[in-house]
């Protein structure tokens, strides 16, 4: 009777090794990070413009190079982002891809290709981040003279800029990624954001085009830059 008890709770004790060890297999393989989008507005009428393809409409906003997200509003200086969403019949459903969208800026002749978060992620920034340098430099200042700012000697080279820690790096980036386009086929509404590379300064825009061309049809939205 005691080899049978043994042996019972020894199988026990395997089974919960072995289930133990798939929640943790499962943890780990579940991705941290996804794209989600961004929650679609009651209606097209809340967007800057708004089109027609096919049975679905398209309505988007212009953000220059601010990325606003739900935890905060990021910048980048080489690319240009835009709020788009689609909007159906009830039950409407759509393969959404963000290759099917493109940016004419300024009426250029070719216009603008969609870029992946990839990229744009290594150029975020935050403008609400202060380095903690800069904090100590206003201590410094308080009460003494000032040496030029920065101490250097003449003729030496400007220091790097001060690089936010990886660890803030890292949660902004998420916070952008889960903003962008959820892909595949889609119950709608659904939102999110789009990128485009555009180095150029927002007041030497004076024309947007969103252009689509997808599953749904085609369609040209124009927006206020």
């Amino acid at each position: 009777m005691q080899f049978f008890s043994a042996s019972r709770t020894s199988i026990l004790i395997a089974a919960l090794c072995l289930c133990a060890h798939g929640q943790e297999t499962s943890a780990k393989t579940e991705p941290l990070n996804e794209a989600k989008g961004v929650p679609a507005r009651p209606s097209p009428g809340d967007y800057q413009a708004q089109a027609k393809a096919g049975t679905v409409t398209i309505a988007a906003d212009f953000d220059e190079h601010a990325v606003p997200t739900e935890d905060g509003t990021f910048s980048t200086d080489d690319y240009v982002v835009v709020e788009a969403a689609f909007f159906g019949p009830p039950d409407a459903r759509l393969k959404i891809s963000t290759g099917d969208f493109s940016l004419r800026i300024n009426d250029r002749k070719t216009p603008l290709p969609y870029q992946a978060f990839e990229f744009v992620g290594r150029t975020l920034k935050d403008p609400n981040w202060v380095p903690p340098d800069e904090d100590k430099d206003k201590d410094k200042s308080k009460g003494g003279l000032s040496t030029g700012g920065n101490g250097q000697a003449a003729g030496s080279p400007p220091p790097a800029p001060p690089k936010m820690p990886v660890k803030l790096q890292l949660a902004m980036e998420q916070h952008v990624h889960k903003a962008t386009f959820l892909e595949g086929d889609r119950a709608l509404p659904q939102a999110g954001l789009l990128f485009f590379e555009y180095r150029g300064k927002p007041k030497n825009v004076h024309s947007v085009e969103l252009i689509y061309d997808g599953p749904a049809g085609k369609a040209t939205l124009t927006l206020q830059p």
